[in-house]
């Protein structure tokens, strides 16, 4: 007799535990950004193609970029876009940037292609973007990273 009122308390316990829960949890983490790709065109400009990662658990319109992009220690440019897009829950997409890159920093990614060597970059800036159902929030971002020559593929850094 004791056993069935001790397992009917717990049964009751656990039904009103999971009454008091309002689903799933959604929460907004900072996104972040990285170079995929950087394309050296004939005419010496580049096409970035920038990869934005959405670590929230729901899915976020990214309304507004601009980071400042290094190569080496030079300055290259701002990478200023307004993609419009909307990543799902901790996924990413890819949104491609032109850029007209300073002549210190075509030097330093000709260097990197001329000797196949691996080009350091960092990205700094804001992204601002809404969470599904939210009001829009501006992220901070700061990274380093590297590229690579991309095999049989010339001025194409990934």
């Amino acid at each position: 007799m004791l056993h069935r009122v001790r397992t009917v308390l717990i049964f009751l316990f656990t039904l009103a535990l999971a009454a008091c829960s309002n689903g799933i949890v959604k929460r907004v983490s900072e996104p972040a950004a990285s170079l995929q790709q950087l394309t050296v065109r004939a005419d010496g400009s580049w096409t970035v193609a920038l990869r934005l990662q959405n670590y929230s658990s729901m899915p976020m319109t990214f309304d507004d970029v601009a980071l400042a992009l290094t190569v080496g220690d030079s300055a290259a440019g701002t990478l200023q876009v307004k993609p419009g897009i909307s990543i799902g829950g901790t996924s990413a997409d890819v949104i491609n940037v032109d850029l007209v890159p300073s002549s210190a920093a075509r030097l330093v990614v000709a260097d990197a292609l001329a000797g196949n060597r691996t080009l350091a970059y960092g990205l700094k800036g804001t992204v601002a973007a809404t969470p599904q159902e939210k009001k829009q929030r501006s992220f901070d971002i700061s990274s380093r990273s590297t590229l690579n020559q991309a095999p049989g593929l010339p001025g194409v850094l990934r």
